[in-house]
């Protein structure tokens, strides 16, 4: 067995497709095939089963997956033991970020790595997907930053790791002149009957209002789907609507002409968190970058409360 093929074997387990694993390994479908088809002439059991016109592993093949990535983590190890060894923190670390969180934290990240003689070279995208989507990521990048609800299931433990960077809560935004904008707080029965703009499905901001109606026991009445937050914020300036904000990472976009007041009543925080693979956590410079971001967020955090 070769470490290339376990760990097309360990992706096809992670992302479910040939194409999706060529994408993330950036060779083409006929390639994965043929190395896939090299690993099964090896072994007896078979590895993969097609399910209409895609190809999954049978429990054979999660078995040797999960071993796979076992080995590639050990490989990962031995190999960074000797650029630890010669405290080196070159590279490229590549670190993806969602939309708002890359706009509170890109800039301060490289003028944090700026002061220190050692930092690595980041590579810096913005990848906006649903929360189930981002685990997938680390197949492309160091580091993903993704977020989620608190109440919801945590992110896959197999072959990926995930370190909390903040516990950020969304506040209520509401046009300045509104009659709720002198509120302090806000509950679900305050709110349930207006109108709002708010994220598509599957982003923190729309499952906060689907929080906010079950409590309530009404539907709620949404004008607009808009997952830009700056967007956002100019749609309730101009009244008419509500919006959901996070607290934090929202503080580049404009609030002269809107207030922002707590939810209480529902779970209104949503997690940001760090993914990496485990051998990726291994790189001296992805360690020196995760320091950093915590750094970054911890101050983002403090000023912000």
């Amino acid at each position: 067995m070769e470490l290339h093929q376990l760990q097309i074997l360990r992706e096809l387990r992670a992302l479910g497709s040939v194409t999706a694993v060529a994408e993330a390994l950036r060779v083409t479908p006929s390639a994965v095939s043929q190395h896939l088809s090299t690993l099964q002439r090896g072994v007896s059991t078979p590895l993969t089963r097609r399910e209409g016109r895609t190809l999954v592993l049978t429990p054979a093949g999660e078995v040797l997956a999960a071993a796979g990535a076992e080995a590639i983590d050990a490989m990962a190890a031995a190999r960074n033991a000797l650029d630890d060894f010669e405290t080196t923190a070159t590279g490229v670390v590549s670190v993806s970020g969602f939309h708002s969180v890359g706009q509170a934290l890109f800039g301060p990240l490289l003028r944090e790595l700026s002061t220190s003689p050692e930092a690595p070279t980041v590579q810096l995208t913005d990848e906006d997907v649903a929360q189930s989507e981002f685990p997938g990521l680390t197949s492309r990048h160091d580091l993903v930053l993704a977020h989620r609800m608190e109440h919801s299931d945590p992110w896959p433990a197999q072959g990926v790791r995930s370190l909390t960077l903040v516990r950020e809560p969304l506040d209520v935004a509401v046009p300045a002149s509104h009659p709720l904008a002198s509120r302090t707080s806000l509950t679900p029965q305050d709110v349930a009957g207006e109108r709002w703009v708010t994220s598509r499905v599957g982003y923190s901001p729309d499952d906060v209002l689907r929080a906010v109606s079950a409590v309530a026991k009404r539907p709620i009445e949404v004008h607009h789907r808009i997952n830009d937050y700056g967007a956002v914020s100019a749609v309730v300036a101009a009244g008419g609507v509500l919006g959901m904000l996070p607290r934090f990472t929202s503080r580049s976009v404009d609030d002269r002409d809107i207030v922002r007041v707590p939810l209480r009543g529902v779970s209104t925080h949503r997690m940001i968190d760090l993914l990496a693979r485990p051998e990726n956590l291994r790189r001296r410079s992805v360690r020196l970058t995760v320091d950093a971001l915590q750094r970054v967020m911890t101050r983002l955090s403090e000023s912000a409360s």
